[in-house]
């Protein structure tokens, strides 16, 4: 049994805090919770929503329709009222109307301490209508404004009461799932990716803030202290992606984040570290382009860009990770491919990942470094580009006994610019072996739940979508399965065998199906239908399930 809340309202009105509060209760009451957010680049005004879907049951992505609606204005409200399911409710601040619970919230709240407690209001009506006790929910209060004091406490209390009693005569009007005992923690896609860099060793983060890559930088900020992080707000990001090849050059773990425009001023020192072999890593958190496009959405539209970025040829990784348990996973593995490979690694997310927030089992906070395979005792003959079979040159440190020379121009095995061109030959098809060595070790695709005779092929964020839609339709009878990339490029050798034969149906949130044209340039496929979305929201599996043809 699942249920989907929906706080509607503007900018400014406390929509977030709303949703932060009722998914933090609800993952203490022992409930299964999957929220994502939808909201417009402003500051005040415009409609924006959080969404709390909630279940007995683990949850992969969020919903269209809501089977509550807690409406803070009435522009929020004619917006969303259609997306009410049958037997669900309806309620806004004002008047509603016959089809709908008509609360004064903002009063309620003003009685309470202030209009600015209309959230805690709302948060209150839901407790009621879903038939819920409200202590988890004053519990979250409690941690949330403990720092604005006791004050700020007992009128967000307060608040939610009122809205709680306004409501009362319509409580548990939706049926609801039961909860169980609380299991794992709560992980925004942005803290999954900060904490596999934390604990991967990154030391130094350089960022221009971008949104949505900024929720990452700020948790790394929050945890600077406890891993012994500089994070440091660059002035553009053109400073950012020099100032972490310096970084990676000196010997620290280094990244940054950033979106598809701040990304599109990094090509230049992305080339950087491809010249100088150096392990830089990029979180890539994308939205709708071209240029300034929908700052504040999501979509899948930087994967050919991700994938040909830079000028010149060099090997780069690129993880796409599809859950937030994959963020982090993928973010670690981004640094060990990168130092493993002297090359740099990205992490492609977007902003429906990195704002979904879902209980998973605890991650790993512990310090667990990776190898990042720097020469211990460098001979007294040491150079920094010596030509090997496998393309990886051994990497000291400088200030160390060997004399680590590098320049942004080509170069001969010791450092030193050339335009021998005997020797850039060398470099460059040294430097070209590690990306054969990369693949090679490319990671496979996840099926679910085995490989069948049609298959959704999906990567990054569309893996939740995905995955519910393969449920409904085999549950209908169709036989289908999910082929989910999390390691984008270079592309497994396998993916032509493992998809050979069957017919091939691309999800992705872009307008050309940009991973399916990757696949078919490297010869994995030669045909595949398409199910795309790029108006700015996510797939969910209903939808993706409806757009299904046989």
């Amino acid at each position: 049994m699942e249920a989907n809340i929906r706080i509607a309202g503007e900018a400014g009105q406390g929509v977030q805090s709303a949703g932060e509060l009722l998914t933090s209760a609800f993952h203490e009451m022992g409930l299964h919770v999957f929220s994502t957010q939808s909201y417009m680049s402003r500051i005040r005004g415009g409609v924006n929503s959080f969404d709390i879907r909630i279940s007995d049951e683990e949850l992969h992505s969020g919903r269209e329709e809501c089977d509550i609606l807690a409406a803070l204005t009435a522009e929020s409200f004619a917006a969303e009222i259609g997306k009410v399911s049958r037997g669900g409710v309806a309620a806004l601040d004002g008047d509603a109307g016959p089809d709908a619970l008509s609360l004064d919230m903002t009063g309620a709240a003003k009685e309470a301490g202030g209009a600015r407690m209309v959230g805690s209001v709302a948060a209150g009506i839901v407790f009621a209508l879903l038939g819920y006790d409200s202590a988890a929910l004053k519990k979250m209060m409690e941690k949330a404004y403990e720092k604005k004091g006791p004050e700020a406490v007992a009128g967000n209390e307060a608040a939610a009461e009122k809205g709680a009693a306004m409501a009362e005569g319509h409580r548990g009007i939706i049926r609801t799932p039961q909860p169980s005992a609380r299991s794992g923690e709560l992980y925004s896609g942005s803290e999954a990716v900060g904490l596999g860099a934390a604990t991967a060793g990154v030391k130094v983060v350089c960022s221009y803030p971008m949104t949505p890559s900024t929720g990452a930088l700020t948790y790394l900020a929050s945890v600077a202290d406890r891993y012994r992080i500089v994070v440091e707000q660059a002035e553009d990001e053109i400073c950012a992606a020099n100032l972490i090849c310096g970084a990676a050059y000196a010997g620290a773990a280094a990244m940054t984040t950033t979106s598809g425009g701040g990304f599109a001023l990094m090509a230049e020192g992305l080339s950087l570290a491809g010249m100088l072999e150096l392990p830089i890593v990029i979180m890539l958190s994308q939205r709708p382009g071209p240029a300034t496009g929908l700052p504040t959405r999501t979509g899948q539209e930087d994967l050919l860009f991700a994938v040909h970025a830079g000028h010149g040829e060099f090997p780069k990784i690129i993880y796409a990770p599809g859950t937030i348990g994959q963020a982090y996973e993928m973010t670690r593995r981004a640094f060990e491919s990168a130092h493993k490979f002297q090359t740099p690694a990205i992490v492609m997310t977007d902003q429906f990942l990195t704002d979904a927030k879902k209980n998973i089992p605890e991650l790993p906070a512990e310090l667990d470094l990776v190898d990042r395979h720097i020469e211990k005792a460098p001979s007294a003959d040491y150079v920094r580009y010596a030509v090997t079979d496998s393309g990886v040159s051994p990497r000291a440190l400088p200030g160390g006994e060997a004399f680590v020379v590098c320049a942004s121009d080509e170069h001969t095995e010791d450092g030193h610019l050339t335009e021998d061109l005997t020797a850039r030959k060398a470099m460059q098809d040294k430097r070209m072996r590690k990306a054969a060595l990369a693949a090679a070790e490319a990671m496979p695709p996840e099926f679910y739940p085995e490989p069948e005779e049609t298959v959704l092929l999906c990567w990054g964020s569309t893996y939740g979508p995905c995955r519910e839609a393969v449920d409904i339709l085999r549950a209908k009878g169709r036989k289908v399965c999910m082929a989910h990339f999390a390691q984008v490029w270079p592309v497994w050798a396998g993916a032509g065998g493992a998809l050979e034969g069957r017919r091939v149906v691309s999800v992705e949130g872009n307008s050309t199906a940009q991973f399916a044209l990757l696949l078919r340039q490297c010869g994995a496929i030669s045909q595949f239908d398409s199910i795309l979305r790029y108006d700015g929201l996510p797939f969910t599996g209903a939808e993706i399930a409806r757009r299904f043809k046989s």
